[in-house]
């Protein structure tokens, strides 16, 4: 097989497990939260605290990639992971929950980045957009797959199962990734050890003070202490940055408008896909009734429309090129989330799944987008600082959804004075995180109009195309 298949298929297999946990477990948590006792909505920490170890140990991912060989790293991760999955399944309280899920997101942090570093690497830009395809549709199987299986699993056994299900798959990931992966490996310079404890340590505490607001975890004055240490922490790092030689995160790269547009526009689109796998089973079964199966045999269409895009997507972006796609495609995308709140519990079940499968063609093509006009204009040597980034930034903007997604459900039952699982307070979060998702927009409006004409295939042969880089920094 060839490497622009192959290696996208052996990298899937990581996203697989991973998509595989995260969407069951949306699909059992009001399962788990009984059996735990605790609510529904206060499982969002679970969920956060997944994707704040993700955001927190992402960071040194490139690092560590090009210090000690992507192979060994991505095997090494895939392992950790799992066993953050035994963990899980061993929890008896919500507290060894969460260590177990932080644990997970440790490997997870190394295992999706230095893979997809591996493609980037390895394959010509030329190839990118279908590569990233061929990488992603076998990973949108453990979506799809998820909230059935999660489903049937919390409904006809036990909820604990979920995270023993994705070990055979994650076995089979490292030996293929020990037989196939390159073995890539770059001239770093020492760690940024004092940039890495701001970054790290800025972003664990602002997302932890955001995801502890209103559930009675910890007093208030030490949420509000969180969150502004936090931030003073990255401002710091920001500082330190434009200083140090060798910074482990660049944010210089924010000046070429193509990574710029796919991080910081791609992440506030992924804050609304962030809430979506949150909100819509709690609505399905503590708004409509559905058990945990019937709420997977809903969701799980809207992951089987990104399937069937996966394959358009390509032909699409060589049609129309980029900023198309990134403008209206990103606009109905999520004005199609906001509709998830006019479900009710009589709406027709056809309607329901007809609404999810276009939503996440829709998705799925802005994804593919996003992901890959990142790395348009970005040089080899910026590769995996560019990629350390990129997915830092992913994890926040989905934990910030998640986040946000809780605050706005409980801000609409104390508006509207309605039980927390009224249809109506389900309607106002779904339109509150479709917003923000619309906001992406604006940035993406203004991308030029040539951007990403190498991976839409536009390029003419011996044509440059206008690639305004910054200058790589040295690795050594």
């Amino acid at each position: 097989m060839k490497p622009q298949r192959l290696l996208p298929l052996i990298v899937a297999t990581a996203l697989f497990i991973e998509n595989m946990d995260s969407t069951a477990i949306a699909t059992s948590l009001p399962q788990i939260a009984a059996e735990l006792g605790t609510e529904p909505v206060a499982l969002k920490l679970a969920l956060t605290t997944y994707l704040l170890a993700l955001a927190v140990f992402i960071p040194v991912s490139g690092w560590v990639a090009d210090r000690f060989g992507a192979r060994r790293t991505f095997v090494a991760a895939i392992a950790v992971f799992l066993l953050g999955s035994l963990g899980c399944a061993a929890s008896d309280g919500l507290g060894q929950l969460v260590a177990g899920r932080f644990v997970q997101g440790v490997g997870g942090a190394m295992m999706v980045p230095v893979g997809r570093l591996v493609l980037l690497r390895t394959i010509d830009k030329a190839e990118l957009v279908r590569a990233l395809s061929w990488l992603t549709i076998p990973a949108m199987l453990g979506p799809m797959l998820g909230p059935v299986l999660g489903g049937a699993i919390t409904t006809y056994a036990h909820w604990r199962f979920i995270f023993l299900i994705n070990l055979p798959m994650g076995l089979l990931g490292m030996w293929l990734a020990w037989r196939h992966v390159p073995e890539l490996r770059q001239v770093v310079g020492p760690l940024d050890v004092r940039g890495f404890a701001l970054s790290a340590g800025g972003l664990a505490l602002a997302m932890f003070g955001l995801s502890a607001v209103g559930r009675g975890l910890v007093s208030a004055p030490v949420i509000a202490g969180c969150v502004v240490v936090g931030v003073l922490m990255m401002l710091a790092y920001a500082r330190h940055a434009r200083r140090h030689p060798h910074p482990l995160l660049r944010l210089d790269l924010f000046r070429v408008p193509t990574f710029r547009a796919g991080v910081l526009g791609g992440s506030l689109f992924r804050i609304g896909i962030g809430a979506t796998p949150f909100l819509l089973p709690l609505m399905l079964q503590l708004g409509f009734g559905l058990n945990p199966l019937q709420s997977g045999l809903v969701t799980f269409t809207s992951t089987a429309g990104a399937m069937l895009m996966k394959t358009l997507a390509p032909r699409i972006l060589h049609a129309t090129g980029f900023r198309p796609v990134l403008v209206w495609n990103g606009l109905v995308a999520a004005l199609a989330m906001c509709l998830f709140g006019l479900f009710r519990a009589d709406t027709p079940y056809w309607l329901m799944v007809g609404v999810l499968l276009a939503s996440g063609c829709l998705r799925s093509l802005q994804f593919t987008s996003i992901n890959a006009i990142a790395y348009a204009d970005i040089d080899q040597a910026s590769m995996s600082q560019a990629s350390s980034l990129a997915a830092m930034a992913q994890q926040v903007a989905l934990a910030l959804g998640v986040t946000l997604g809780g605050y706005a459900l409980s801000l609409a039952g104390t508006i509207t004075g309605r039980p927390g699982d009224d249809p109506v307070n389900f309607t106002f979060a779904f339109l509150s995180v479709g917003l923000i998702s619309a906001m992406s927009v604006w940035e993406m409006r203004r991308l030029p109009r040539d951007a990403g004409a190498e991976l839409a295939g536009h390029a003419q042969p011996g044509q440059e195309v206008a690639e305004p880089k910054v200058e790589a920094r040295p690795q050594a």
